[in-house]
C-alpha cells in the first residue's frame, strides 16, 4: 500500500501517494538505469545536431535578416570583410507571400509544385500497383521481369536524368523517332508545357520501381485464402480487387503514398539536372529556393532560407492532417 509522510507530524499517512521526486533525481535515476542506451544513441544525436538541427536553426535565423552575398562575412584574398546584414523580422515572409511579385516568385511555383506532386504520386501509385499485380502472378521469367523493372530505381538518378536529357534534346532519339513517323516534334527542353510534361515523365520513370516493390511486398502478405473464399462466393476479378486487394494494401499504401508525396514535393535532382536554371516556369519550390540562394547574383540567402522554412512548414502541416485523416478513417493503419 502506498504511504506518504505528513509534513506536520513527520508520519506516513496511508492511502496517499508519495511525493514525486525532483527532476534532477529522476534524471539521475534514469541515467543509472539506462546509461548504456544513452551511450549508444549519443553519437547519432550529436551527428543529427550538427547536420540537421544547427543548419535548421541557422537557416531560421537567416530568414529574419536581409543576408545576401553582398553583405555577409567573406574573405577575398588577404582581406576579411565583416557581415553588414541586419535584422528585419518577418519582412522576408511578408514579401514572399504578399509582396508585389508574390505570384511570380512564390504562388505560381507553389501551384505548379502541388500539381507536379499530385500527378507524379498518382502515376507512381497507379503504374506501380499495375506492375505489382502483374509480377504477383505466377509467370515464367518473373524474376527477370522484376530485375528489369527495378533497374530505373537502382541506377543513380543523375545518370538516368542525363540520359533522358540527351534523348529529349532537339536532335535526340525521341524527336528523331517522331520525325521518322512524320509526327510533331515537341520542344521538350524549351517550351513550358513540354518542359513540365517531360519533368513528370522522367520523375515517373524514376519513382515507379520503389512503389512497385513496396506494393508487391504488400500483395504477397495478403492471405490467399481470402481470394479463394471470395472466388467461391462468386466474386468477379474487379470485386476481388476492390474488396480484398485494396483493403489488404491499405497499411502499405498509406505509408508509401506519404513518403512519395514528401519525396516528390522536395524532388530537387530531376528538375535541376533536367533543366538547370533555363526553365523558370518549370521550377518547383525547392529548385526555385536553390536558384534564389545560389543561381543568381546577388545570391539572396535570406529569401532562400525563408523558402526552406516555408517548405518545412507546408510538409509538417500536411503530414499532421494526413495522420489525422488516417486516424479518423482507420486507426489501425495510422502512422
Amino acid at each position: 500500500m502506498t504511504v506518504a509522510i505528513d509534513r506536520a507530524t513527520g508520519r506516513k499517512r496511508p492511502g496517499e501517494p508519495a511525493p514525486r521526486p525532483g527532476l534532477g533525481r529522476r534524471l539521475k535515476r534514469s541515467y543509472d538505469r539506462y546509461w548504456y542506451a544513452y551511450a549508444m544513441i549519443a553519437p547519432v544525436a550529436i551527428v543529427l545536431g550538427v547536420l540537421v538541427l544547427y543548419p535548421l536553426a541557422y537557416g531560421l535565423y537567416l530568414t529574419l535578416t536581409d543576408a545576401d552575398s553582398l553583405n555577409t562575412a567573406r574573405t577575398i584574398g588577404a582581406n576579411h570583410i565583416d557581415a553588414t546584414y541586419k535584422f528585419i523580422g518577418l519582412d522576408n515572409y511578408a514579401d514572399i507571400l504578399w509582396g508585389d511579385t508574390a505570384y511570380d516568385r512564390f504562388w505560381s511555383h507553389f501551384v505548379w509544385t502541388i500539381v507536379w506532386t499530385a500527378l507524379c504520386v498518382a502515376l507512381h501509385y497507379t503504374i506501380g500497383l499495375a506492375l505489382a499485380l502483374l509480377l504477383n502472378q505466377k509467370r515464367r521469367g518473373r524474376t527477370l521481369y522484376r530485375l528489369l523493372l527495378v533497374l530505373p530505381w537502382a541506377v543513380p538518378t543523375f545518370v538516368t536524368v542525363f540520359g533522358w536529357r540527351f534523348m529529349l534534346a532537339d536532335s535526340g532519339i525521341i524527336n528523331s523517332a517522331l520525325d521518322a513517323l512524320h509526327l510533331p516534334q515537341p520542344q521538350w527542353l524549351e517550351d513550358t508545357f513540354w518542359q513540365r510534361f517531360a519533368a513528370i515523365m522522367v520523375n515517373t520513370w524514376c519513382g515507379v520501381p520503389f512503389m512497385m516493390i513496396s506494393l508487391l511486398g504488400g500483395l504477397q502478405s495478403i492471405d490467399n485464402s481470402l481470394y479463394e473464399a471470395a472466388e467461391m462466393d462468386g466474386a468477379t476479378p474487379w470485386q476481388r480487387f476492390r474488396y480484398v486487394t485494396l483493403p489488404g494494401l491499405r497499411s502499405v499504401s498509406s505509408t508509401v503514398v506519404l513518403l512519395g508525396i514528401i519525396w516528390t514535393f522536395n524532388q530537387f535532382a530531376v528538375i535541376f539536372l533536367l533543366f538547370g536554371n533555363t526553365a523558370p516556369d518549370a521550377q518547383i519550390l525547392v529548385t526555385w529556393a536553390y536558384y534564389l540562394g545560389f543561381g543568381q547574383q546577388p545570391r539572396d540567402f535570406a529569401q532562400s532560407a525563408a523558402y526552406g522554412i516555408l517548405l518545412l512548414g507546408i510538409l509538417v502541416v500536411f503530414t499532421s492532417f494526413y495522420r489525422r485523416w488516417l486516424n479518423r478513417n482507420d486507426p489501425q493503419v495510422a502512422l
